[in-house]
Formats: C-alpha cells, structure tokens, sequence
C-alpha cells in the first residue's frame, strides 16, 4: 500500500544571495552558504529521480556533444599517437633495445602513480583523469616533443653548421620549451573540461604529476633503448655498460625529474583554480609563472650534463632534492589543510539534522575513514564498505563546496550542488553513521585523567622555600580537597568507603561484598551482587535472554538476532 510522501521542510532561514526559494521547488541557485536546510524525515520516501525536461523527457543532445562520443574520440586520437611514437621508437632502438628499454622503463611507475594518489586519498580523483593524464603523457606530449626537437635540432644544425652546439642548445632551450608546453596541455584541458573536479591545490599537483609520470615512461623506453642498443654494437656488458649507467641515471638516482618539472605548472594551476573569479590576472599569470618555473627549472637540469659529471652532482644537490624536498611538504601541507576544512565546515550540517555529533570528527581524519570502512566491510560486507566510501566522498566535496563558496568560489549553482551532495549521503547514511561513529571513538583522544590526590586548578599552592608546611596540611597528603578531611594518620577507612566511591564514605552493594553462597567478592563496581543460582550458565539464559548472546552488529535487521 502506497503511503502519502511527507512534505519536504522548509529550508532554514537566514540570509541567502539569489532568488527567494519555494521550499517545493528545490534549492534555488546559490552563490554562498548560509544555514544548511533541515534534514529530512527519519524514513523519507523513495522518489524516483525524474531528468530535466518537459514532462520528464530528457532534451535531445546534439551527438558530438554526447560524453560517449567526445571520450571515444579523444582515445582514437590518443591510440593513433601511441602506434605512431610506437613505430619511431622501435625504429630508432629496435626491438630488441624496445623490449629491454619497456622492461626497465615500467619499473618506477607504479611507485610514482601511487604517491600521486596517495597525495589526493582526502578527495581523490576519477581514476579516468588519471589515465587520461598518463596517455596524454605516455603518447601525445611524448610524439609532439620528439618531432619538435627533432625539427627544431636539425634546422639549428643546418643554419649554423655547428651540429655539437646545436645538440646543446636542442636539449638545454628547445627540449624544456617543448616539452613542458606539451605536458602542460594536459593540464589546461583537464583545468577548462573538468573544472568541477579541478578546484584545489592538490589536484594541479596529481594530475601534473601523473601526466610527467607517463611523460617519463616513454622517454626513458627511448634512452635505455639507445643504450642497450650501444652496448650490442660495442659489446659493453655488465655494471659497466651504458644500459646500466643509464638506468641508475634516470630511474634511480632522478624518477622524479619530470615530475617535480611539471609540478610546478600544476601548483600554477592550482593557484588559479583556488583564486575568487574577480581576480582575473591573477588567473592567467599564475598557471603561466608555474609553467615559466618548470621550464626554467627543465634548462638547468639539462644543462648540468654540460659541466660534466661534477656539474650533475651540482645541481642535483643544490636544486633538485632540496625543490623536490619542498614540494613534498608543501603536498602535505596542503593536504591536511584539506582534512581541517572538511573538520570546520562540516558541523553546520550537524546542527541542521544531516549529520551526527562524531562524524565531522570522522570525516577529517584518513586514520577514521580507514577504521570505518574496516568496520562496515566486517560487519556489512563489500556493499556497506562501498557505501561508506561513497558517503566519505560526498562529504569531503560537500565541506570543499562549502568552503570555496564562504569565499565567492562556489558559482551560482551551490545550492543544487549542496543538495545533491546531502541527498546522496542521506541515501548512505544507515551504513555510514554506525562505522564513522565507532572509527570516531575509536581514535578521538582520550580525555586526561587527573592523580587523585592532586589538587584541583585553582587551588592552594604548595608553600614557598623555606616554609614548609604543618603536618597533615600538605596538599595531596592527608587531605583530599575536593572531598573533605581523611580519617586521622593511623586510622584506615573501612573498605568501600573514601575517595573513589559513590557517595564518599557510603559502601557500594555488591563490591567488595563476600557471596553468602560462595564467599567470593561481588562483581564489582556497579554491579549488584550475585544471587546463589541466578548467575548464568552457558546454555541456560543470561541477563539478556536465552543462550549466548550474539555479537553486535549495526547492519543486521532490527529484531533479528544473527547469533
């Protein structure tokens, strides 16, 4: 039987920018945050979600418009780079040198990819930026560089008849020029085509590192190719040969050189995706300073080679590892800037109904996420730990929204935003609430309990220097302040009687109390005592019903007993 759907409450009042709100015709577009609106019934009715349209007819989009078409276009248009650059680097190292310089060159990626996502475990990502970053890298940056240094070398070295100095000036002025234009397109399209899921720092951070990361990948298939292919033609073998020397140059000692270059377009963008919309300048000149940095920085790596081996060491002492150290804590940083946004903004929700008291506590810390996902896989299996997850997410980019529009960021739909966002953890919640509730217990700190016999704050002090005090006034000896005089020096209290025990001086029934009918000690504090044969017997029913009482479990049905 059908039953009548609750009306939806009014939102909270308080001022709003925009229209005036008919609370049955949704939230009206916002600019900034005000009040969250209340939360709904406990039991809301499932109304199935009807498109925008006439009548619920979803309008006709032109087909190149369509996600499926504009995707399937840009992966033609990605594998045709990738059977291009394919066919030029086999030709160039061959395929004995191709498959050797595949083999090592796919070492280090999975490492790097893995940092990259860890830096962004607080609102990660769609995995299909990240790919699509990596192919970017792996396959178009990777073709337009080499056919631009290749181009712009050869042009050198026939105008000015110096093959040598055209070398140098193809790696040290046209590779950094090129490249990092190249990588950073993958950036500017991700930043202007997927502006929603582009909006902090540490978004330019990952996807600039992921698209250098696939950058590498190719490059390094070419020069330990070359290498391997040097060291067939001249016979060189062992620790020795080319292969190697060029394996521990580019993969070990320096796998974050590409990366740490095109990090600094991404910290660019970042910027600019975090700057108000007034700040126009300030919009364009940070992504193209990042971009000037990375290239800058792309120069005098190359040209360290230039000075020789102690040139090398130079540079990667005194600028690479101390820039790539910075960046790292600046990374971090910035994530757990993250993690307080998502602990400030949160409670507004709290107060309005949506949430619990323990979640915004939950919700900020990667620790509690992690306890509350173990904790609904274990008792809900796969379906709550992705509910969970789900139910994280929504709230980061919940807090994130609320966040950018306290300070005029959040566009002019940050009502149907917010509203999507709560409906979503809404739908999420009887799996979420119970995990993030025991994650936040779990790791929320423990209050300091103080010594007994310390004196409360304020209280008396202890005497000055040279004036001790008289005997028995000593505090925390022989006196208890907050509970009165103790009995005299020599005179013992009673056992159950004194500090520490309800009603101070009054015996506890049941503790301490022998068992008439076996003469052993009561439970204990607050318990009452053990009658002779009400105890329970396994098998016969227990304080809390027949048998043996089933372990807790929040995701079981009400009245239902898993045991």
């Amino acid at each position: 039987m059908a039953t009548t759907p609750e009306p939806r409450p009014a939102p909270a009042e308080g001022p709003t920018e925009g229209p005036v709100e008919d609370p049955a015709d949704g939230p009206a577009d916002r600019t900034h945050p005000t009040a969250p609106p209340p939360a709904p019934a406990p039991a809301p009715p499932d109304i199935p979600h009807q498109a925008p349209g006439l009548l619920g007819v979803p309008p006709r989009i032109a087909w190149w418009r369509r996600p499926a078409v504009r995707i399937a276009g840009l992966g033609v248009v990605l594998a045709l780079c990738g059977a291009v650059l394919l066919a030029l680097v086999r030709e160039e190292t061959g395929t004995q040198g191709f498959l050797v310089g595949l083999g090592l060159a796919v070492l280090p990626v999975p490492l790097l990819i893995a940092a990259f996502r860890w830096l962004h475990r607080v609102a990660p990502g769609p995995w299909r930026n990240v790919v699509f970053c990596f192919a970017w890298g792996a396959c178009a940056a990777a073709l337009m560089s080499i056919v631009a240094n290749s181009f712009a070398t050869e042009w050198i070295a026939e105008t000015t008849a110096d093959p040598g100095g055209a070398d140098t000036i193809g790696s040290t002025v046209i590779a950094p020029v090129v490249e990092e234009t190249a990588k950073g397109a993958a950036i500017l399209l991700i930043f202007l085509f997927r502006r929603r899921e582009f909006t902090r720092l540490v978004d330019g951070v990952v996807i600039a590192g992921v698209t250098a990361t696939g950058f590498a990948f190719t490059e390094n298939i070419l020069y330990l190719g070359r290498a391997f292919g040097d060291d067939q033609t001249y016979g060189d073998q062992g620790i020795g040969s080319v292969t190697v020397a060029t394996f521990f140059a580019r993969v070990v000692m320096s796998p974050f050189a590409h990366p740490l270059f095109t990090v600094l377009t991404g910290i660019g963008f970042g910027l600019a995706a975090q700057a108000a919309p007034r700040r126009r300048v300030w919009r364009v000149l940070a992504p193209l300073g990042g971009l000037l940095l990375a290239m800058g920085l792309h120069a005098l790596w190359n040209g360290s080679t230039v000075f020789g081996g102690l040139g090398f060491l130079v540079v990667y002492g005194a600028f690479m590892v101390p820039v790539f150290g910075l960046l790292i804590w600046l990374a971090v940083w910035a994530r757990q800037r993250e993690l307080r946004t998502v602990r400030d903004e949160l409670p507004a929700y709290v107060a309005a109904g949506w949430l619990t008291a323990p979640e915004p506590y939950a919700l900020g810390s990667l620790r509690a996420r992690r306890l509350a996902r173990d904790f609904a896989l274990h008792h809900g299996g796969k379906p709550a730990a992705r509910a969970v997850r789900e139910y994280e997410r929504h709230a980061t980019a919940l807090a994130f929204l609320r966040h950018r529009g306290a300070q005029g960021r959040a566009g002019a739909d940050f009502g149907i935003r917010e509203q999507e966002s709560l409906d979503a953890m809404w739908a999420r919640r009887a799996a979420a609430r119970p995990a993030l509730t025991h994650a936040a217990l779990m790791t929320a700190p423990r209050p300091a309990v103080p010594h007994p016999y310390a004196p409360p704050y304020p209280g008396p002090h202890p005497a000055a220097y040279g004036h001790p005090p008289a005997y028995g006034q000593t505090p925390g000896y022989g006196q208890v302040p907050a509970y009165g005089q103790v009995p005299p020096y020599g005179q013992v209290p009673p056992y159950g009687q004194g500090y520490g025990y309800p009603g101070h001086g009054q015996p506890v029934p049941g503790h301490g109390q022998p068992d008439p009918a076996h003469g052993q000690p009561g439970p204990g504090y607050g318990y009452p005592p053990v009658q002779p044969g009400t105890g329970p017997v396994p098998g016969q029913g227990g304080p809390y019903g027949s048998g043996t009482p089933a372990p807790y479990n929040p995701y079981a049905a009400p009245g239902r007993n898993d045991g």
